[in-house]
C-alpha cells in the first residue's frame, strides 16, 4: 500500500471552528440545528468517523443559473456501507427543463411537475447529513448549489468539509512529479471522473447521472482508495476540505 501524502494546504480551514460560530450565528432553525450537531474531531481515525455520500444532479454546472433536479445519499463508513438509510429526492426547479438536461440526467418533465420545491427538502437532508463527514466527487458541483439553493430559500446559505473522492484522485494523478512529466511529455491527463477512478480499483461500472446509483458509487470509491492508499488510521483532517 502507498500511502499517500498530500502537500500541506495553506489556510486550512478550522472546520470545528467554523461550525461553531456558525451555530452561534445562524437564525434559521434549521440550519442552527444543522449547525450545532457536533462533527467528529479532525483528529479521529478515518475508520471510526460516520459518512454519507451525497450526489446531485442539476440543469447544468453554472449555480447562478442552473438549478438541483435530484438528491441521492446513503449512510456508510470504511466498513460497511447502510442500503437502508438510502434517501432519494426528485425536486422541481425554478426554470423548465432543457432538453439537453433531460438527455444527461434522465428526469423528465412529468417527474419534475410532481415533485416538491427543494425548500421541502431542507430539513430532512440535513438532518441526514448532521454529524457526518459528507463524501462527494467533485466538491465544486455539490458545495456552491447546495449553499445557493438553500440561501435562495431560507435566507441563509450552508457551508460544512466535505471528502472529495476526486480530489483524492487528483492528488495521485495529476498533482504528483509522475503526473507533470506526463504532462511535459504532451500526454493526455488520467481520468478522474468517477468511472475511470473506479476501474483503477477494480470496481464495477454502474449506470451513470442517477444521483442515488451515484452516491452509492462515490462511497465504494472512498471505501477503495482508503483500502488503497492510505490507513483506517489516517485521521479526518488529511481528507476533510
Amino acid at each position: 500500500m502507498i500511502e499517500i501524502r498530500p502537500r500541506p494546504r495553506l489556510n486550512q480551514p478550522d472546520w470545528t471552528g467554523y461550525m461553531l460560530k456558525r451555530a452561534a450565528a445562524a437564525q434559521e432553525g434549521a440550519l442552527k440545528r444543522f449547525y450545532a450537531t457536533a462533527l467528529p474531531d479532525p483528529d479521529t481515525p478515518i475508520d471510526q468517523v460516520p459518512m454519507v455520500a451525497l450526489d446531485m444532479e442539476t440543469t447544468g454546472l453554472d449555480e447562478r443559473r442552473h438549478a438541483i433536479v435530484s438528491i441521492g445519499l446513503i449512510h456508510f463508513t470504511l466498513d460497511r456501507i447502510a442500503l437502508s438509510t438510502r434517501r432519494y429526492w426528485v425536486v422541481k426547479p425554478p426554470r423548465p427543463l432543457s432538453e439537453e438536461s433531460i438527455t444527461y440526467h434522465h428526469i423528465t418533465h412529468s417527474e419534475i411537475e410532481r415533485a416538491p420545491d427543494l425548500d421541502a427538502i431542507i430539513e430532512p437532508l440535513l438532518e441526514e447529513i448532521a454529524g457526518r463527514l459528507v463524501v462527494v466527487h467533485f466538491r465544486n458541483l455539490e458545495r456552491p448549489f447546495l449553499d445557493a439553493a438553500v440561501k435562495a430559500r431560507r435566507g441563509e446559505g450552508v457551508l460544512f468539509p466535505m471528502i472529495d473522492t476526486m480530489s483524492l484522485e487528483a492528488r495521485l494523478h495529476r498533482q504528483t512529479h509522475w503526473a507533470r512529466f506526463r504532462r511535459w511529455l504532451g500526454r493526455p491527463p488520467v481520468s478522474i471522473r468517477l468511472d475511470a477512478s473506479r476501474q483503477r480499483y477494480g470496481l464495477p461500472t454502474y449506470q451513470g447521472h442517477h444521483a442515488l446509483v451515484d452516491a452509492l458509487a462515490t462511497a465504494e470509491l472512498f471505501q477503495a482508495q482508503v483500502a488503497h492508499r492510505y490507513s483506517g488510521q489516517t485521521p479526518l483532517k488529511r481528507f476533510w476540505c
